[in-house]
């Protein structure tokens, strides 16, 4: 793979125009024009293919704290909980005395004997066992977009049901229907929210496309060309025909022949980015265990 500066030399001398000898912190009008519309080029490469590169598998088990509080009725605080620690807005509660879709406010005293504010008010008094249940996850560095069909809670070999509408999620959580056998999820506020709420690890999981496209000389992915000797996950090629159109693109000249041979790079660099699934003209799958095709007429080893 070419680096920022190789491609950007390489555009350049294809154009006719001077070949920088360095780009990153150049202070050359060009030259920064050219910078800019080389990461321009990958921000929507990036965004218009599933490239296998940024296919990314996300893993992580579901959190709970199991402890114990007191309720009071009609009030918000719940006191003398064992310990609040790492507790946040992203729990749900359960409890006695405590309505569904309830959840953390605030964590009025950190640590051991703590106290907390709910989201809604218990309608019982008394000590209960409590269950914090993260049902809010942040996704993760990098995460761009989600590929539908592969959430799944793999300790339970169940795929999770959704992404849930607004109608159905409120239903799920508002209804008196709300818990059962499959987890659901929906993407909402920033979140991969999950409902019903779990007070065991649960091993869950889903593939999505990631926005870093560039890597750094030590490996590292990120979302932009910075450096000179930043690389990229796209072909070299497609990078500099690339910017070469966008280049004539913005000085208002002719892209005719630039815009064919971009296309051209993209189309191949698409058909060769993960395969092809092979077509089979055989009517059914072929039989790779014992079935009725391989058992004979007769005999049967006597």
């Amino acid at each position: 793979m070419a680096t920022m500066l190789q491609l950007i030399q390489q555009s350049t001398g294809e154009l006719g125009l001077v070949i920088p000898t360095y780009v990153a912190g150049n202070n050359t009008q060009d030259t920064i024009q050219q910078f800019s519309l080389l990461n321009a080029a990958g921000y929507e490469l990036q965004r218009q293919y599933d490239w296998q590169a940024m296919n990314v598998e996300y893993r992580t088990t579901t959190q709970f704290v199991t402890t114990t509080g007191t309720t009071t009725d009609g009030s918000t605080t719940l006191t003398d909980i064992v310990d609040t620690t790492g507790l946040d807005a992203t729990y749900s509660i359960i409890g006695t005395g405590i309505h569904q879709d309830t959840y953390v406010s605030t964590l009025d005293a950190p640590g051991p004997t703590g106290q907390v504010t709910m989201t809604q008010a218990a309608n019982a008094t008394g000590s209960t066992t409590l269950n914090f249940c993260k049902t809010k996850y942040t996704y993760p560095a990098g995460y761009d977009r989600t590929i539908d069909k592969t959430q799944w809670v793999k300790s339970s070999h169940w795929e999770m049901l959704g992404p849930q509408t607004a109608q159905q999620w409120q239903w799920l959580k508002s209804g008196f229907i709300s818990t059962g056998p499959r987890m659901r999820f929906r993407p909402v506020g920033g979140y991969l929210q999950i409902w019903p709420p779990t007070a065991s690890a649960q091993y869950i999981g889903f593939e999505y496309i990631s926005n870093f496209w560039v890597t750094d000389v030590a490996g590292q992915p990120k979302a932009s060309f910075t450096a000179d000797t930043d690389t990229s996950i796209f072909p070299d090629r497609l990078l500099v025909m690339g910017l070469k159109l966008k280049y004539f693109e913005i000085k208002g000249f002719d892209t005719t022949t630039l815009r064919r041979d971009y296309t051209m790079q993209l189309d191949i660099a698409k058909a060769n980015d993960s395969g092809s699934l092979t077509l089979s003209l055989n009517p059914s799958i072929s039989q790779t265990l014992i079935g009725w095709g391989q058992i004979p007429d007769s005999g049967y080893g006597v």
